[in-house]
């Protein structure tokens, strides 16, 4: 069975880590200067990385070279190559214990987690419980690990991992260091899918490649998912099987309906609308990339100095596009045209009919000026 490329590509150091500098920085030097702590709790998006650096620490605790090589350590790097940081990497470590609280989110379990975290680590220095989606703990399970979480045995760390920071109680969160992991940016997922497609050989065209950066939404895991599924064509990956995969239009696509739209021609925005539809896209999903769309041109025609804001979002040539469309809008049009989209966007996702609060929406912002 061929490994998933999330799985083969994990990051194998912080310094892999993509999208959270700061995090990095702040444990790197917690490890060259030994101030690695004794519970961590990793909030934020799914596929930002939580999992992998709680393993990372794990390697960093138990590395076998850094024990004995002081100038190695002072990188705050583990080495990959000892025999506890191959074990832990192959997630065969007897000391590290990932436990999913989604489905082990009792007090029984938790009981049994005290009880194994008094007998010493079978071949590494230290146990590393890892606790995924932390916030499914029930509330008697987060009370019985109260005390162990604030003062566990010198050789046992924690490490929580969640989804859904504000889910965990004020008790828990206290008692650990808190690292919040941000969406990737995409300009940076899609340097790393470029990187993964060159190195597994996989044809793919550019903007196919940018599509699922987008249609990630911030999860690197969700980008190299979607990579692997298309890397299965035999023929080189376009843009239409990138869409077909996820969903989601292309850039040009949206721009394109956006900039009818802006030029205020009715006609041929329900005209595309309509092609659109017959192709089969989600609609729902085509009006939420409109607004964000939309938003950015705003922004640019508001103050043209925050396109640099936006190098992380969107590629330069991208930034270029929104910055020409912003001509065409003044801050009154386009407050009322985001107006009228996001209340399209809340009347589609629950109704049968998905066109028609979109149509409906470009009728009265544009029914005046292509009547006049």
């Amino acid at each position: 069975m061929a490994l998933a490329l999330y799985r083969k590509y994990r990051p194998k150091k912080l310094e892999d880590l993509l999208g959270q500098e700061s995090n990095v920085l702040i444990l790197k030097n917690a490890a060259r200067q030994g101030k690695l702590g004794h519970a961590y709790l990793f909030y934020g998006p799914r596929g930002t990385g939580k999992t992998s650096t709680a393993r990372l620490i794990a390697k960093l605790l138990n590395c076998e070279r850094r024990a004995r090589d002081p100038k190695f350590g002072a990188l705050g790097e583990p080495c990959n190559a000892c025999r506890v940081c191959e074990e832990i990497g192959a997630n065969i470590s007897f000391d590290v214990i990932e436990i999913d609280a989604a489905s082990n989110r009792g007090i029984e379990e938790i009981r049994n987690i005290k009880e194994s975290i008094a007998i010493a680590p079978a071949g590494s220095r230290f146990k590393v419980y890892i606790i995924d989606e932390a916030h499914m703990l029930t509330g008697p399970a987060s009370n019985a690990m109260l005390k162990t979480l604030e003062e566990p045995p010198a050789h046992a760390v924690f490490i929580l991992a969640t989804t859904e920071y504000e889910k965990l109680p004020p008790t828990i969160t206290s008692r650990t260091q808190r690292f919040l992991f941000k969406k990737i940016p995409k300009v940076k997922m899609l340097e790393k899918l470029s990187a993964i497609a060159k190195a597994e050989r996989i044809a793919i065209d550019p903007p196919a490649l940018e599509l699922i950066a987008a249609a990630a939404e911030g999860s690197l895991r969700d980008a190299e998912s979607m990579l692997d599924q298309l890397s299965s064509f035999e023929e080189a990956i376009d843009l239409a099987a990138a869409e077909r995969l996820t969903g989601r239009l292309g850039f040009k696509k949206v721009d394109g309906l956006a900039e009818l739209i802006l030029k205020n021609d009715l006609r041929a925005s329900l005209d595309c609308l309509a092609a659109i539809h017959e192709e089969g896209h989600n609609l729902v999903q085509l009006t939420r990339d409109l607004i964000h769309y939309v938003r950015k041109i705003l922004t640019l025609a508001v103050n043209p100095l925050l396109a640099e804001s936006f190098h992380l979002e969107l590629t330069a040539d991208e930034i270029r596009r929104a910055q020409q469309l912003a001509g065409l809008v003044n801050a009154d049009q386009g407050v009322k045209l985001l107006r009228a989209l996001i209340r399209a966007y809340s009347e589609m996702r629950y109704s049968p009919f998905a066109m028609i609060p979109l149509e409906i929406a470009l009728i009265e912002y544009l029914g005046t000026t292509a009547v006049a």
